[in-house]
């Protein structure tokens, strides 16, 4: 019986290294995390990390509790705290920093595809092994974790790799953080992909 379970331990271990090592299938048809029409800046800074992306309101009220969407499709992998809360609050926006990304949503899409959203103001909207839709709110906008004011810390994955966002099929353009880059884009988010 040992012998037995120790030969499906082994099958399935091997099956599951290939499995990560398998190409990412095509790219999803993302679109911006925030609402429909919304003008949003998109930026990175020195020290940020390669493909990582900023977003923050041009338009409107403040950037505090505005919804987080789904960019796609997906399962929730991730839904909880990454690192520690902090104390920064819309009460209180020079509150302590926490470290990491504070409250945050990490997104299975398939074909090996992720996307994680950072520094959400409260518990998430979703939990681990929800089904989302393109569209479907996650979260609100905030300051948690590791930031300096309220804003949305987004990251795109294909397998191990963070990549270069891409909304809506526009490259965003951000792919290093070895200077200050911004750029403006609308949300097209606006309907359930089907």
């Amino acid at each position: 019986m040992l012998l037995g379970t120790g030969v499906a331990l082994a099958v399935l271990a091997g099956t599951a290294a290939v499995m990560w090592f398998w190409p990412a299938g095509p790219r999803p048809p993302f679109q911006l995390p925030v609402a429909c029409g919304e003008k949003w800046q998109l930026g990175t800074y020195p020290g940020h990390g390669d493909n990582d992306v900023d977003l923050f309101p041009m338009e409107g009220r403040t950037a505090w509790g505005r919804p987080v969407l789904a960019s796609y499709d997906g399962e929730v992998v991730a839904a909880g705290v990454n690192g520690s809360l902090g104390g920064r609050t819309p009460q209180n926006p020079q509150g302590p920093r926490g470290s990491g990304g504070g409250y945050w949503v990490k997104i299975d899409h398939g074909g090996r595809w992720e996307t994680a959203y950072l520094h959400l103001l409260e518990p998430p909207l979703v939990r681990v092994g929800q089904r989302v839709r393109q569209g479907e709110q996650i979260g609100k906008v905030g300051s948690t974790g590791d930031s300096g004011a309220p804003h949305l810390h987004y990251e795109q994955r294909r397998g191990f790799q963070k990549t270069e966002t891409v909304f809506d099929g526009v490259a965003s353009g951000i792919t290093t953080d070895d200077r200050e880059y911004s750029v403006l884009r609308v949300s097209a988010n606006c309907a359930p992909a089907r």
